[in-house]
């Protein structure tokens, strides 16, 4: 009987929190909605998977070595790793957890060998997590993939859309003012770092967001990442009411001139001189901004195809599954399951819809100033959402006049947008850094 008592404690379903079983059906809930709605399956099916397994009772697959110390060890496995983090032997396990994640790196490193020599070892999501996203290389590895698939022709035949995707950035910035704010009202409890984190959303950009959320907010990064790729799919039913409601029929009617043929040397040199030029400036923006370029370089030089191949395919589907997993890692309940997590939610939805229309409004302003006119549609393409948001653009067009192709034109402004968002990125994290002393 001792037997099956003992059994019956140590399954799963003994050990079932509520907040895990939410959290397995919100697991559930993202695959359904990658399968059946095919909204971002790339990355909503690992996601969602990931977020499954970090929830399974008694597995700890999303722990660290020292924290799955702290939820399987026994009191005097505490009390040693309570001298080491300087505390009482007789601290509590919330005292403990709260010194753990605020301790020193140095401290971490000694807690975690402890936890090691008394038998506890890393979850699987937690190896994938570290390896992937705590590096930092998973979302470079993809924005190298990105560029690769990248074609810089349409921006550099009409190089006024640049304007349309530095202009949809605002979106960025004005989320993180919102984030600040709410602070200050006492309504949400985010630093500037968390602000800063939730602001990317706004690119469109997942890759971005989960790079930027690693570096200044880690504990956000299931909820930024979820709520970044959850927003990218819903792009066709976030940007049209928006897009309709800052046009008229007639500007939607608008039909632009073919595009000019780009030189081969042109797409070359571009991906170059960006990089200089943007590094030079911006050092913190290097890392994505560099893989982007080297993609795309790799792409246009000609002479190295097995390795662009090889970028555009296997190596960024076999990063994004290791990506995914390591998000789904993140949304354990005690983790996910914070006011903060609507609070990001709300933010984004705000940040695509800013977004959108500030490259709408800009697309307007630059045809008061000139004789070939923009269709303002293709400035809801400046979200870096490639290539979904060019296609609403070019379908939202098609309602209008049956013969007005955006499609070509729209990719311009979506490219433009993968610049901003990366130079955005680096904008915020040099500014957390000055402002935190990081």
């Amino acid at each position: 009987m001792d037997n099956l008592i003992t059994l019956w404690q140590s399954s799963g379903v003994a050990q079932m929190a509520s907040g895990q079983l939410i959290m397995i059906l919100v697991g559930l809930g993202l695959l359904f909605l990658a399968i059946r709605k095919n909204f971002e399956p790339l990355l909503l099916v690992p996601i969602g998977f990931g977020g499954i397994l970090a929830n399974i009772p008694g597995a700890d697959l999303a722990l660290s070595a020292a924290e799955a110390a702290l939820v399987q060890g026994d009191t005097a496995i505490w009390a040693q790793m309570a001298q080491i983090l300087g505390l009482e032997s007789n601290s509590g396990l919330p005292a403990l957890k709260e010194a753990l994640a605020s301790a020193p790196a140095a401290v971490q490193v000694q807690v975690a060998e402890f936890a090691r020599d008394a038998g506890f070892s890393n979850g699987m999501l937690y190896n994938f997590y570290s390896v992937a996203i705590a590096s930092g290389v998973a979302p470079l590895v993809i924005f190298m993939g990105v560029g690769a698939m990248t074609d810089f022709g349409p921006l550099l035949a009409n190089p006024r859309t640049l304007f349309l995707g530095a202009a949809a950035q605002f979106g960025i910035f004005a989320t993180v003012l919102g984030a600040v704010g709410l602070s200050v009202a006492g309504i949400m409890d985010f630093s500037i770092a968390d602000a800063a984190a939730i602001g990317i959303i706004g690119g469109a950009d997942g890759p971005t967001a989960i790079y930027v959320s690693s570096l200044l907010a880690p504990d956000l990064l299931g909820a930024i990442a979820v709520a970044a790729y959850s927003y990218m799919a819903l792009v066709p039913m976030i940007q049209p009411p928006i897009m309709r409601a800052l046009t008229t029929e007639q500007e939607r009617k608008i039909e632009m001139v073919q595009l000019r043929h780009v030189s081969k040397r042109e797409k070359i040199a571009f991906p170059l001189l960006l990089l200089i030029l943007v590094a030079l400036c911006l050092p913190a923006a290097a890392p994505l901004l560099g893989m982007f370029c080297f993609g795309n370089l790799m792409r246009e030089c000609g002479v190295v195809s097995r390795l662009s191949d090889t970028a555009q395919n296997a190596l960024i589907n076999i990063t994004t599954i290791f990506l995914g997993l390591s998000v789904g890692s993140k949304l354990a309940a005690d983790k996910f399951l914070d006011p903060k997590t609507l609070g990001i939610l709300a933010l984004g939805i705000v940040a695509f819809a800013i977004g959108t229309a500030t490259g709408v409004l800009m697309a307007k302003l630059i045809n008061v100033f000139s004789k070939h006119k923009i269709n303002p549609l293709i400035g809801s393409a400046g979200v870096s959402a490639v290539p979904m948001a060019a296609r609403v653009s070019n379908k939202v067009g098609l309602e209008s006049n049956p013969h007005n192709f955006l499609l070509m034109h729209a990719m311009g402004p979506n490219v433009a947008g993968v610049i901003g968002s990366a130079v955005a990125a680096g904008v915020m994290i040099s500014m957390v850094r000055s402002l935190t002393g990081g």
